[in-house]
């Protein structure tokens, strides 16, 4: 037998020299299963010609990865057309996984896109789209080439399509019902039966309503894969053929008349799909007004000249004209003008921000008052807003774990359905000895109460709307997975510096002795202006704050960071600690002293102030609680889960900090390298372990957590630090995403219960388990509007989310 040979082409970052694509190379030859690899430095690729029975492309990735280099990898989301249920996306997922190349491909039933990782070198997009046409659905272009207008055109169009089609059947369909029911005076006296004259009347009809359904099935069955469209198709199909056998008299009767039923089947069908639609054209609201927020045109400097150009041909460096009441294009930097600048889309703060010459600006937010020249610094993809918008797009793809429930479930769904229908059908008819009618009945029903579409779409557009919900409150989730696992949390431990307290100094007291409190302010302030030490700049900053003027002051010294010193209005002023004023012979009196202790026994840093050679005053200086912080830890506490903090800090400050937050647990002098450790240990005790931090300093403890939830402050969003990052600076947030996380896991419940309760009541009632005792039957048209309900129940439900305002925003929002 010959041997069988492949030859892949790897795209290859971090060679940078001929020794690395030699040693690529040679790791690559190393395996049994490769017969050649050639390694190319300019091109950065490597064509690998190897036994396909033996590896796979992931197992010469892993050799890449093993010899210290990486394999290029393409990401792209593209928006699909014509899913309906989950078996749809389960068939274009299967359809796109089996191209060569392809790695993943995550189908969101819910927001209609798939989103593909795979090897350029191998496949393209022009493949991609093949796959997905062949399967028999709509490849509708990359999702950041589908503009907000042309999907909604598209959305539009769809919904009139599937409108005109159930209003034409219903037209049609419920004069025929209520005929069959009532009967007409005169109708016995035509000449032609009335089985012809209906076959007439319906045929245009059900051609016209039913063509997607069969269209889709046939699909399906191209694909050699089993859909909802196969059962409908096979529902409605059986219900119209038979009708034709019985109208002609072959093989059935006259009285196999189902063409009204038929044509009401497949108006039904048609409903569910247009409700469906139209709730899921809702579930992505978060994400198009965040679209929105994004100019599509600026004014640019050229030549001295104005310009306005589309947003896509603004390059960094280019000087940005923004008038009052205009949205600031792309994020850069003011280099002319002032204004006050509305950023509450990004950061949530209600209050315009001032800017000046220097200060940073966000794309998207509103210039209110003045004209500011702004240069371009990130275009495109790179700004924030485009970051944000992206990691909402992932998250709103990503599947949780819980969702494999609803995936198993569906792939065993529809043949079970198929045998439970083919069963029901010869119990009745061979067991029972029932008429043909009512045992096709009995069929045609099951296939079309039976659907999978409740199940398929009971966690993406929980999870869709939840993530949506989240970054409208500021929340930014960033997959599935973090939804479920904030939902078992055990533990929560805070850093302190920077996340429970605001991260610089303040002057938090101040105790004058001899001169007035402002007096005192001023001295110290008009010393420590001459510094940068962050003591310093705290003292200057509380006297700007209070409004005290402050004096000139001369001969500036520094002592080797235990003090300064200057002439203030003729007086020699000393600032330090009390040691090097005992140094140069200022008494500290016993009740200064008692109160240079009591601040450090509460984590303060006393600053104690001389001025003409005698005690003047205490400055006590401390990094300050946020505004929100205690409200948080009580929450959190409140929630049943247990609060830590890690921190760098001496032992005392950082017990003084927890004392005033209520947190009993701490672990103080970490270092930032220990924190991961402490995380640690605290999983290996079984603990479910979220760390809040900065984003920066703290990612090893962040990675390390089940959760790691990272402090953004507008601006410089740790998008890559954490599961969820927190775009404003508030703690209540964090308290919000796990009650968010809680709230969206219990909807997903509610959902799949749901979804596994219609099917589980009503399978059983269209196999007509009930007709032997109560004589209940279930009509194939009730079981249409019943498979519609189900799905818009499911979605209805998740659409609920949208309204949610978690416990720990009450009153903020």
């Amino acid at each position: 037998m010959p041997e069988e040979r492949r030859k892949a082409e790897l795209k290859i970052s971090g060679m940078h020299c001929a020794s690395c694509a030699l040693n690529l190379e040679r790791a690559l030859r190393g395996r049994d299963d490769v017969y050649d690899a050639r390694v190319n430095l300019a091109s950065e690729t490597a064509v690998v010609e190897y036994d396909p029975t033996k590896a796979t492309l992931t197992d010469l990735e892993r050799t890449v990865d093993d010899a210290g280099y990486e394999v290029v990898r393409n990401e792209a989301t593209v928006r699909i057309g014509g899913m309906v249920c989950a078996a749809c996306a389960q068939v274009i997922e299967a359809s796109l996984t089996d191209l060569e190349g392809v790695y993943e491909a995550r189908i969101n039933l819910a927001t209609e896109n798939a989103h593909i990782v795979y090897n350029p070198a191998l496949v393209t997009l022009s493949d991609i789209r093949a796959a997905i046409e062949d399967a028999g659905y709509q490849y509708l272009g990359l999702e950041e080439e589908v503009s907000e207008d042309v999907e909604a055109r598209m959305r539009e169009e769809d919904l009139r399509g599937k409108f005109r089609r159930f209003v034409v059947g219903f037209a049609v369909s419920i004069p025929l019902f209520l005929y069959m029911l009532f009967g007409m005076p005169g109708m016995a006296a035509l000449p032609v039966s009335i089985n012809l004259i209906m076959l007439v009347i319906t045929a245009p009809v059900f051609v016209y309503v039913s063509a997607p359904i069969f269209k889709a099935a046939a699909a399906a069955l191209r694909n050699r894969t089993l859909t909802m469209d196969v059962m409908y198709a096979m529902g409605i199909g059986v219900a119209y053929g038979a009708s034709i056998l019985g109208t002609f008299g072959i093989v059935l009767t006259p009285e196999f008349n189902f063409y009204e039923t038929a044509v009401m089947l497949a108006a039904f069908l048609t409903l569910g799909r247009y409700l469906e639609a139209r709730a899921k054209g809702r579930t992505s609201e978060a994400i198009k007004k965040l679209i929105g927020l994004r100019p599509r045109t600026a004014t640019v400097v050229r030549d001295g000249r104005e310009v306005e150009v589309g947003i896509e041909d603004v390059v960094p460096g280019d000087v940005l004209l923004v008038r009052p009441g205009e949205k600031v294009p792309v994020d850069g930097v003011v280099v002319g003008g002032e204004s006050s600048v509305d950023e509450s889309m990004i950061t949530g703060e209600p209050i315009p921000a001032d800017k000046q010459e220097g200060d940073g600006v966000v794309g998207g937010t509103l210039n209110v008052n003045g004209v500011l020249r702004v240069r371009a610094e990130k275009i495109g993809k790179d700004t924030v807003l485009a970051q944000i918008i992206k990691l909402v797009r992932d998250a709103q793809g990503s599947r949780p774990p819980v969702e494999r429930i609803a995936d198993v479930a569906v792939s065993y769904f529809i043949p079970v359905i198929l045998a439970i229908a083919i069963a029901a059908f010869l119990v009745w008819y061979v067991v029972l000895d029932a008429s043909l009618l009512f045992s096709l009945t009995v069929l045609i029903s099951i296939l079309v109460v039976a659907c999978p579409c409740a199940l398929g779409l009971a966690t993406p557009t929980a999870v869709t709307v939840g993530i949506g919900r989240g970054a409208e409150l500021g929340v930014l989730v960033r997959n599935g997975e973090a939804l479920e696992v904030s939902k078992n949390l055990t533990t929560v431990v805070f850093d302190k510096t920077g996340t429970l307290t605001r991260g610089k100094p303040d002057v938090t007291d101040i105790v004058a002795f001899g001169m007035p409190e402002d007096r005192l302010l001023a001295v110290a302030a008009a010393v420590e202006r001459n510094s940068q030490h962050p003591l310093a700049v705290a003292v200057v900053r509380r006297a700007e704050s209070a409004g005290v003027t402050v004096p000139a002051s001369e001969r500036f010294n520094t002592f080797g960071g235990r003090g300064v010193s200057a002439v203030v209005d003729g007086e020699v002023v000393l600032i330090g600690n009390q040691p090097f004023l005992l140094e140069r012979g200022i008494a500290v009196p016993p009740k200064a002293e008692m109160r240079v202790t009591a601040f450090q026994d509460v984590g303060k840093t006393a600053v104690l102030v001389a001025a003409g050679g005698e005690l003047a005053g205490i400055l006590a200086i401390a990094d300050t609680l946020k505004p929100t912080t205690r409200t948080a830890i009580a929450d959190l506490k409140r929630m049943g889960l247990t609060v830590t903090m890690i921190t760098g800090d001496n032992p005392r400050t950082a017990n003084a900090i927890a004392r005033e937050v209520g947190i009993e647990n701490v672990h103080a002098g970490v270092l930032p390298q220990e924190k991961a450790q402490e995380v640690r240990a605290l999983q290996e005790r079984r603990e479910v372990v979220a760390f809040v931090g900065d984003g920066i300093n703290d990612a090893p403890a962040l990675a390390q957590a089940d959760v790691g939830i990272a402090i953004g402050s507008g601006t410089d969003v740790a998008i890559e630090s954490g599961d969820i990052v927190l775009i404003r600076d508030d703690l209540t947030d964090a308290v919000a995403a796990i009650q968010l996380s809680r709230k969206v896991m219990s909807r997903i419940k509610q959902n799949l219960f749901w979804a596994f309760a219609y099917n589980a009541a009503l399978i059983p009632l269209a196999a007509g388990v009930l007709y032997p005792i109560y004589g209940i039957t279930f009509r194939p048209e009730l079981a249409a509007l019943a498979m519609a309900l189900s799905s818009v129940t499911v979605v209805s439900l998740s659409l609920l989310l949208k309204t949610y305002i978690p416990p720990a925003k009450k009153g903020a929002i």
